[in-house]
C-alpha cells in the first residue's frame, strides 16, 4: 500500500555546484527538488569578492534548466585580505546571504582560507553589526590533532573563543559530525548547525572496512557510531537549531579513485528519498518538514517556500548510480539500502 508525505519545498544550507561542466551537469540534480540553496565559494580561484559573486551567480543562472524555479543565496569566500566594505556592499545589495570561513587547507580548495583569526577579526565584527551570518567549516588543521578529533578542537581551540569576541555574530556551524558539534550547538545563542544526509547514513567503518571506500570519504570524515547516532537524533528532533545542508560534492570518478582520492559525497539526485527513509525509521516523519523547509529559512530571516514536494513509498527502487559529465562520470552517494520513499 502506497504513502504519500507532502512537505513545504525544501532548501539546501550547504551545497557545491563546481563551475564548468560539472555545474552544467549537476545542477538539475538540485534544482529537481530544492528551491534555493547556499552555494559554497571554494571554486578555483575562489569567490572571494561582490564582483566574484556577481559573475558566479550568473554562470549558475546561464546553467539553470528550462522551466527551474531555483534561487542561489550566494556567498563569500573568506580570507585574511576579505575588505569588510566590500562584503558590506554585497550584503546591503541582496546578493550575498553569507560569509564561508575555511580554515586554511582544511577539504577540498581550501588553501586561500584563513590562518590567523585576528587578522579577520574587523570582517566578522562588522558582520555582526550588519546581521550577516558567518558558516564555518569547523575543523582545525594542526598536524599534532588527529583527524578524527578536529571538530571537537575547532570548538575549543578556535570557536568559542571568536564567538566570545564578536558578540551576536550570526553562526552556522556546518556539517557537524560529532556529537560536541550537536552538544555545542544546543548550548549557544545565534548559533545553528548544518547536518548532511550523509553523515546520518555512514561511520567510519563504511571507509575502512573490508577496503577503502572512495565514495564514502568526506570532510569532515565520518566519526563513530556514536557519533552518527547523536547527529540522527538531532536531525530528527524537532530543534530549530539543527537543519538540512547536503554538502553535496561532486568529483568525477577518475578524481575520487586513485592514490590521494577527492574529499566529498554526491548526494542531491537522492537526499529527499534518504531522508524520508531515515526521519521513518526514527519515527519522526512529522519532523521531516523542519529539518528540510523550514529551521534553514527562520535561521536566515527568509520565508519559507510556496510550493510543495510530495514524496511516496512503494516498490523499492534504485536511483541513478552515476550523474555523466564532460569531464567524466560522477558517482552519487549509495545509502547502501534499497529506496522506498520517491520523489513524485
Amino acid at each position: 500500500m502506497s504513502q504519500t508525505l507532502t512537505l513545504i519545498r525544501p532548501d539546501d544550507w550547504h551545497l557545491h555546484l563546481r563551475d564548468g561542466a560539472m555545474l552544467c551537469a549537476v545542477l538539475p540534480e538540485t534544482t529537481r527538488h530544492f528551491a534555493r540553496a547556499i552555494i559554497m565559494p571554494n571554486l578555483v580561484p575562489p569567490v572571494v569578492t561582490g564582483a566574484d559573486a556577481q559573475a558566479y551567480r550568473s554562470r549558475i543562472i546561464a546553467a539553470m534548466p528550462e522551466g527551474a524555479d531555483f534561487t542561489p543565496l550566494m556567498t563569500l569566500y573568506l580570507t585574511e585580505d576579505t575588505d569588510a566594505q566590500d562584503v558590506a556592499a554585497a550584503h546591503a545589495s541582496g546578493l550575498i546571504t553569507a560569509v564561508k570561513l575555511y580554515p586554511a587547507g582544511a577539504t577540498t580548495n581550501s588553501a586561500s582560507g584563513v590562518a590567523d583569526f585576528d587578522r579577520v577579526r574587523g570582517v566578522l565584527e562588522r558582520m555582526a553589526e550588519i546581521g550577516l551570518p558567518l558558516c564555518l567549516h569547523g575543523e582545525v588543521t594542526d598536524p599534532d590533532i588527529d583527524i578524527f578529533d578536529r571538530e571537537a578542537a575547532f570548538i575549543d581551540r578556535v570557536l568559542d573563543p571568536l564567538r566570545r569576541a564578536t558578540p551576536g555574530l550570526k553562526t552556522v556551524l556546518e556539517h557537524i559530525t560529532t556529537k560536541d558539534g550537536v552538544d555545542y550547538a544546543r548550548s549557544q545563542d545565534d548559533l545553528a548547525a548544518t547536518i548532511t544526509t550523509h553523515h546520518l547514513i555512514i561511520n567510519r567503518n563504511h571507509i575502512l572496512v573490508g577496503g577503502i571506500k572512495p565514495h564514502y570519504y568526506c570532510l569532515p570524515v565520518a566519526k563513530r557510531e556514536s557519533h552518527r547516532l547523536a547527529l540522527r537524533a538531532a536531525a530528527t528532533s524537532g530543534d530549530s537549531r539543527f537543519f538540512l545542508g547536503t554538502d553535496s560534492a561532486p568529483h568525477t570518478d577518475m578524481l575520487k579513485e586513485n592514490a590521494c582520492g577527492c574529499a566529498g559525497c554526491f548526494t542531491a539526485s537522492n537526499t529527499m528519498a534518504i531522508l524520508a527513509h531515515v526521519f521513518e525509521e526514527e519515527n519522526a516523519l512529522e519532523r521531516l518538514e523542519g529539518f528540510t523547509s523550514r529551521h534553514g529559512p527562520a535561521f536566515y530571516g527568509l520565508p519559507t517556500n510556496k510550493a510543495t514536494l510530495t514524496l511516496s513509498k512503494g516498490a523499492a527502487y534504485t536511483s541513478p548510480d552515476k550523474i555523466p559529465t564532460d569531464d567524466g562520470p560522477v558517482t552519487v552517494f549509495d545509502p547502501g539500502f534499497e529506496l522506498q520513499w520517491k520523489v513524485t
